[in-house]
């Protein structure tokens, strides 16, 4: 067997993943570790008010730990918010203290606060914007010292939506805070990662978007938006992709994010990635 395959493409390198708890932010730390990148992961494990659905525990993030554990890689694990600059930033120095350095960012965490009273709310607005665009940049500019300070450069992958490229709410009835929040945040986004391609790549720091349509996770799956979607179809409708494909799972698009920070993806910074099965293509 050939060495380099036995070692993995990530072999001894550090990621730093948001959201890592549960859904995508899960599967992208399993994943890095088992190409052989040691993981720092945060995630808030509480809940917020205008989420209708029940967020991530300290017990999914202990179950993130384990799971990561099992490769025979090392986590460092923290609860925190990515609106707490300061949160992320103490975070991202533990796990330098441990493993002595930083090559990716996933810049994973999310809500989808469109569904229920919470998603009616006004804070469900700000709240997305918080969480989903401002903790996205919070989330680069924690980590940055730390990717400059690294020799080798790096890369850093946002995860916006196909709601980056089309609005979540489709008719008059879909229309609410938590969908305008979640859609101005996922196309703001786009932007934060082509200011970050542009100033960064002279440090050989990449940095690019991936915008999955619908992932089977909690934030998707679950009553609260099961119901939602059950009194707008058209929401439904439109979120259908073009390829009869069954639903992508958070593993699909851990292999997005394997390739934008792994060696086949050195050339590409400053690209917005859909893996939606074309669903933006109608």
């Amino acid at each position: 067997m050939d060495i380099q395959q036995a070692r993995g493409l990530l072999e001894d390198r550090v990621v730093f993943i948001t959201g890592a708890a549960r859904g995508q932010g899960r599967a992208h730390a399993v994943r890095f570790a088992e190409e052989g990148a040691d993981v720092i992961a945060v995630d808030l494990c509480a809940q917020l008010d205008s989420v209708a659905y029940p967020m991530a525990t300290p017990e999914d993030l202990e179950e993130t730990v384990r799971l990561v554990e099992k490769t025979g890689r090392r986590i460092v694990a923290e609860q925190g918010d990515v609106r707490d600059r300061d949160r992320l930033a103490a975070v991202v120095q533990r796990g330098l203290d441990e493993f002595g350095r930083l090559d990716f960012v996933l810049a994973n965490a999310g809500i989808l606060p469109a569904a229920g009273a919470g998603g009616a709310s006004l804070t469900a607005f700000t709240d997305a914007i918080a969480v989903m665009l401002t903790g996205v940049y919070y989330t680069i500019d924690a980590a940055l010292p730390a990717l400059l300070s690294n020799p080798d450069g790096g890369a850093v992958v946002i995860t916006s939506s196909a709601a980056g490229f089309t609005s979540v709410s489709t008719e008059f009835g879909t229309m609410s805070h938590g969908a305008a929040g979640y859609t101005a945040a996922k196309h703001g986004v786009i932007g934060v990662m082509r200011h970050f391609a542009r100033s960064l790549a002279e440090k050989n720091i990449r940095v690019n978007s991936v915008h999955p349509g619908g992932v089977a996770t909690p934030m998707v799956l679950n009553e609260a938006m099961a119901e939602w979607v059950g009194h707008h179809p058209s929401f439904s409708d439109a979120q259908q992709p073009l390829l009869r494909l069954p639903m992508m799972e958070p593993g699909d698009i851990s292999d997005a994010m394997v390739y934008l920070c792994g060696p086949a993806g050195r050339y590409l910074t400053g690209v917005a990635l859909p893996v939606d099965a074309g669903q933006t293509l109608k």
